[in-house]
C-alpha cells in the first residue's frame, strides 16, 4: 500500500514506507537491544511474529477537535509529531476501517455546517472535543461516540441522522454524547447520554463474548491478540486443576480463557469499571471458576486466600513498581507469564526478578501494531532450580 497522505504531519505511523518485513526485523532488534541493556539472560529468543494484518487493524479511535494553524479552520483527527497544539485530518487513515474515515469526514461536515467551534485547549472555550469510533471486530458493530462540553446547544437529533444517512459496512449499534467540562485534553465523562441505539458492542475472542462499553479497555487488533494469548497461554505446564492469579487483567479476557481450562482464575485491576466488565462478561459466558478483585496490585495480594500455582502478568505500558514485583516473586511459584506492551519496561521488570531467584526461559516478541513504534512480547520464567525437581 502507498505512504499515507497523512505520513508528513501525523505522528502515528512512524514506520511509512519501510518494507513490512523489515519493521518486523527493526522491532524484534530492538527487543534484543533493550533486553541486553539490562543484563537479562533469555535462555531462548524465539523471534518476533508479524500481525496478521497490516491495515485496517484498529478497532478504536479517539480523534481530537481542534486547528492545525492557528485560526485556521477546525480539524478532526489525531496530534502533529512535533506540535500537541495542532490537530491533522486524518480523513484517509489506514490503521482504520473504511468506515472510521467516512464516519469522521460527515461528523466533521456536521460541525462545520452547525458552526459549532472546537475546545480551546488554553481558553477552556468551545463545544467540540472529540470523536470515539469502536468496532467489533468479528461482531462488525460500531459505536459512535461524540464527546462535548456543556457551553453550547448540540444538535443531537440531527447528529444521530447524520451518522444513520451514512452508507456503511458495518452495523451501527449506538450513537452517544459524552459531556466532558473538565480542563484537561484528556476524554473524561461527566455525563454519557444514549442518543440511539446502546453504549456498548460485543465481541468475540479465544471463543468468548464480551460486552464492551462505551469507556471499556479493550485490545486494539483483535486477530493479533488472540494469538499472542493462545500462545501465552499453552506455555502454562499441566494448567487443568491449578489455581491462576492474572494480575492487571483489564476487562479480563485472558483470565476468561484461563478459567476455560483451570481449577480458579483470579484477575486483579485497579480500574474498578474494566473489573465490573469483568464480571458482566464472566456471566455471561457462564463461568463460575473465576472472581475478579478490583485494587492495586500491590494491595489485593495481601487479602486473597487461595494461593496461586501459576501467575500471568499483563501491566500497563509503566511496567510493575518494584514493591508489587516483591510479592509477586515471594508466592515462589514455578511459572510466571510475564506479557508485555512495552519491552523497555519488560526488561527493568525481568533484570529485577533475576536478582530475586527467577530465570528466563522463553521471549518472544509480537509486531501487534504495524507502522507504529509499539512491539509487545510473551516472557514464560521459571523459579530458579524448579525444572530440576
Amino acid at each position: 500500500m502507498e505512504i499515507c497522505k497523512h505520513d508528513q504531519f501525523c505522528g502515528g505511523c512512524i514506520h511509512q514506507g519501510i518494507p513490512y518485513e523489515k519493521q518486523v526485523e527493526m522491532k524484534g532488534k530492538e527487543v534484543i537491544r533493550l533486553l541486553d541493556a539490562k543484563d537479562v539472560v533469555c535462555e531462548k529468543f524465539l523471534g518476533i511474529e508479524g500481525s496478521p494484518k497490516q491495515y485496517a487493524y484498529r478497532n478504536k479511535m479517539e480523534y481530537t477537535f481542534g486547528d492545525q494553524v492557528k485560526d485556521g479552520e477546525m480539524t478532526l483527527g489525531m496530534h502533529q509529531k512535533g506540535r500537541f497544539m495542532s490537530i491533522v485530518t486524518v480523513d484517509e487513515c489506514q490503521l482504520v476501517d473504511p468506515d472510521f474515515n467516512i464516519i469522521l469526514k460527515a461528523v466533521l461536515e456536521f460541525c462545520n455546517q452547525h458552526e459549532y467551534k472546537f475546545y480551546h485547549k488554553k481558553s477552556h472555550e468551545g463545544l467540540m472535543r472529540n470523536l470515539i469510533i469502536r468496532k467489533g471486530e468479528r461482531t462488525k458493530e460500531l459505536l459512535v461516540n461524540i464527546v462535548t462540553s456543556s457551553q453550547v446547544e448540540f444538535d443531537e437529533q440531527g447528529f444521530v441522522e447524520c451518522i444513520q444517512g451514512l452508507k456503511l459496512d458495518n452495523e451501527l449499534v449506538g450513537v452517544l454524547r459524552t459531556i466532558n467540562d473538565g480542563l484537561s485534553d484528556a476524554v473524561y465523562c461527566d455525563e454519557l447520554k444514549i442518543l440511539w441505539g446502546r453504549d456498548y458492542y460485543m465481541e468475540k475472542i479465544m471463543g468468548l463474548d464480551f460486552k464492551v462499553s462505551a469507556f471499556s479497555f479493550f485490545q486494539t487488533n483483535i486477530e493479533a491478540v488472540e494469538r499472542l494469548y493462545a500462545e501465552a497461554l499453552e506455555l502454562i505446564e499441566n494448567v487443568e486443576g491449578k489455581t491462576v492469579y492474572d494480575l492487571f487483567c483489564g476487562t479480563g479476557t485472558i483470565t476468561q480463557a484461563l478459567a476455560l481450562k483451570v481449577k480458579m482464575a483470579i484477575g486483579v485491576e485497579l480500574v474498578e469499571e474494566a473489573v465490573e466488565a469483568a464480571k458482566v462478561n464472566a456471566e455471561l459466558n457462564g463461568l463460575k471458576n473465576c472472581r475478579f478483585l478490583a485494587g492495586d496490585v500491590f494491595d489485593v495480594l495481601d487479602h486473597i486466600e487461595e494461593k496461586p500455582d501459576v501467575i500471568v502478568v499483563d501491566p500497563p505500558r509503566v511496567g510493575i513498581q518494584n514493591k508489587a514485583l516483591s510479592k509477586i516473586v515471594d508466592y515462589g511459584v514455578n511459572q510466571i507469564v510475564y506479557i508485555s506492551c512495552n519491552p523497555k519496561t519488560l526488561a527493568e521488570n525481568l533484570q529485577f526478578m533475576q536478582l530475586y531467584g527467577y530465570e528466563v526461559k522463553t521471549v518472544k516478541a509480537y509486531d501487534n501494531f504495524p507502522m507504529t513504534k509499539h512491539t509487545e512480547c510473551v516472557v514464560l520464567m521459571t523459579k530458579c532450580g524448579s525444572d530440576k525437581k
